[in-house]
């Protein structure tokens, strides 16, 4: 779909339902993974903290979703982070990765329990081992929408995910969250980076079932 469709409605026909099959660059995510050396590095009134993390994220298979003609293959997923030795979490997170065959379109949500939504977006290619998705500030397409504290205090103003796939069946992210905080001159890059291991395998999505 290089281009806007004339017709909006009409959804495609014969769509293979094994999710598993079409998730091109994101085969190699489907499952749980679990990484314990992540890095948070946060704005602090004394001034950047850096944080280790214990990291466990599970990423199952959709159904394919259409919007009218474009067909979209995803995995919904939910991301839990702890401090090392503590049971109390640190972060948590859901939300969908989805690719879309035909324009090579990548789509990232992320909704968090602090008042936060982002849906960030990028391309890559069906083999691609590594890709980056974006979102900013003020955008309705690729966007960030934060609830009254953070937007008047830690006003994120762009968010960049790259996720790199390695040839020993981990993959690793690093995620760079752009913030105006409050009474700070410039920008403070929020950071956070792991190294995933597969601890179980996907479920096949329900219509492949």
């Amino acid at each position: 779909m290089s281009e806007l469709p004339g017709d909006i409605y009409t959804e495609p026909e014969d769509i293979d339902v094994n999710t598993l099959a079409n998730l091109g660059p994101l085969t190699a995510l489907a499952g749980t993974w679990q990484g314990a050396r992540g890095m948070d590095v946060n704005p602090k009134a004394e001034g950047p903290r850096r944080q280790g993390y214990i990291e466990r994220i599970d990423l199952q298979p959709i159904d394919p979703q259409a919007n009218g003609p474009q067909l979209l293959y995803g995995l919904r997923y939910h991301t839990h982070v702890v401090k090392p030795d503590e049971v109390e979490t640190y972060h948590d997170q859901v939300g969908y990765w989805l690719w879309e065959p035909a324009t090579e379109a990548l789509i990232h949500t992320l909704t968090i329990p602090r008042g936060q939504v982002v849906l960030a977006t990028g391309k890559a290619a069906r083999d691609a081992k590594s890709f980056e998705v974006v979102a900013r500030r003020g955008s309705t397409e690729n966007g960030i929408c934060s609830g009254l504290f953070l937007e008047r205090n830690f006003t994120t103003t762009e968010f960049r995910l790259k996720v790199t796939v390695n040839g020993d069946g981990t993959w690793s992210y690093f995620e760079d969250t752009v913030l105006a905080v409050k009474g700070l001159s410039e920008p403070f890059h929020h950071t956070d980076g792991n190294t995933l291991a597969k601890i179980g395998e996907p479920t096949p999505n329900p219509l492949a079932r």
